[in-house]
């Protein structure tokens, strides 16, 4: 297979997989049925702005009102429904006015009204209103230490929704007596309702298990309100009643990816859409099955592709990092862990087209991109030891620049055996 080829198919199996999350194509099938009062929609997240505008086009004759918050530069244009925009990953007070406008206008809703929550990734950042005494200047510092404290994406939702009088369930049960209908695009390993957006819909079901463990792992720094309410023992939460329909996964996705690759007489081997750990340690793992397949047709000949998704993690240390987020991170490790190795492309992109906090969805490396790099002096160590790897393949040329996508399943990594 030709490079330009290989390079074609991997972009054609990420186009897949974020159209199979596509909230206009995917939503209009899970709508409940239409309430006899009014339909409050209210959501947060990556994708909010765009399933409102999707609620908006399938139900023309339905009295909606209603607001949602989505990431900066991710709204688009809607007729009824008002679109808030704030900060992520890291809250901001746009997201806490916003959060509290939602909760306001959900408890308006009456017991003839449907509230429609439309959730998605990032929901957790975008929708933050911090349990008292907690400060904004609190929950942004949590934030920052749960970024930087390489824990598991489910231990982070565990403080999150502690902290919070939104998630956990906070915004159901602002949402009484009213039906709750709840339509997720998961992003989280597994697709957990408490985990997506810290669960603002759906009951906690560890509102009172003991924190005191990831207390500790996050350090001196973290703020003493916080600590204070994380160490404390919380009251169990009431059970409701839930309805919640996931309508795009990143499972969904891999399987659109799959498609793709027997349609081009490319054998998909789906690993996983829940995989997570260190994003260098996942590319070295990786590259080794990858050689495995190209050198001893095993665990399957090629050409074949390994799919995977989930969430892997970039553990800072106490040097200051360079830029890049957990896709590059990844694809850096894989390609020098490949050295070259003929016949081997890969691709890994975060589906909401950005890549941590940069203007990259990831990039895409082919067998000659060390000696591209080799060539204008560039050392992939040297780039993947102070996680700089966004600048790495900035200079090759190599990033995956697709805007924001309006969705969002996670990461999507492919790594084509040719």
């Amino acid at each position: 297979m030709r490079e330009e080829d290989a390079k074609a198919l991997l972009l054609r199996m990420m186009d897949a997989a974020i159209a199979a999350a596509d909230p206009a194509t995917v939503l209009p099938r899970h709508l409940p049925e239409k309430p006899r009062g009014r339909c409050i929609v209210v959501g947060a997240g990556k994708s909010a702005a765009a399933m409102a505008r999707a609620v908006e086009k399938a139900w023309p004759d339905v009295n909606l009102s209603g607001v949602v918050v989505t990431r900066y530069g991710h709204a688009v244009p809607t007729d009824r429904i008002v679109v808030r925009e704030a900060a992520h990953p890291v809250p901001d007070q746009a997201g806490m006015d916003a959060a509290a406008e939602i909760l306001r206008t959900v408890q308006r809703a009456g017991p003839d009204d449907l509230v429609l929550a439309l959730i998605s990734g990032g929901g957790s950042a975008l929708m933050s209103l911090p349990a008292a005494p907690l400060t904004l200047d609190d929950k942004i510092a949590v934030n920052r230490l749960l970024l930087a404290s390489g824990l598991a994406i489910d231990d982070m939702n565990r403080i999150r929704r502690r902290l919070s009088l939104v998630k956990g369930g906070g915004l159901a049960r602002a949402a009484t007596p009213a039906r709750l209908v709840t339509l997720a695009i998961s992003d989280v390993p597994g697709d957990d309702p408490a985990a997506i957006a810290s669960g603002p819909t759906v009951p906690d079901p560890i509102s009172a298990e003991d924190l005191s463990h990831l207390v500790r792992k996050l350090g001196p720094s973290l703020p003493e309100a916080a600590r204070a309410i994380l160490m404390r023992a919380a009251e169990p939460q009431p059970d409701f009643p839930v309805d919640y329909r996931l309508i795009a996964t990143p499972l969904m996705s891999l399987e659109a990816a799959a498609e793709v690759a027997r349609d081009a007489g490319v054998t998909p081997v789906l690993l996983g859409d829940a995989l997570e750990g260190e994003a260098a340690q996942m590319g070295t793992v990786m590259a080794g099955i990858a050689r495995a397949i190209a050198a001893y047709g095993t665990p399957m000949k090629a050409p074949a592709v390994l799919l995977s998704g989930g969430e892997a993690t970039v553990t800072i240390g106490e040097t200051p990092p360079g830029r890049g987020g957990r896709n590059t991170e990844f694809l850096l490790a894989l390609a020098q862990a490949l050295n070259g190795h003929a016949g081997i492309h890969a691709l890994a992109v975060d589906t909401d087209g950005i890549d941590g906090t940069e203007d990259a969805a990831g990039a895409i490396i082919s067998p000659r991109t060390l000696g591209e790099a080799r060539r204008k002096g560039l050392t992939a160590h040297d780039f993947l030891a102070r996680h700089d790897s966004y600048s790495f393949f900035d200079a090759l040329c190599a990033l995956l620049r697709t805007g924001p996508t309006m969705t969002n399943v996670n990461d999507f990594r492919a790594i084509l055996v040719a």
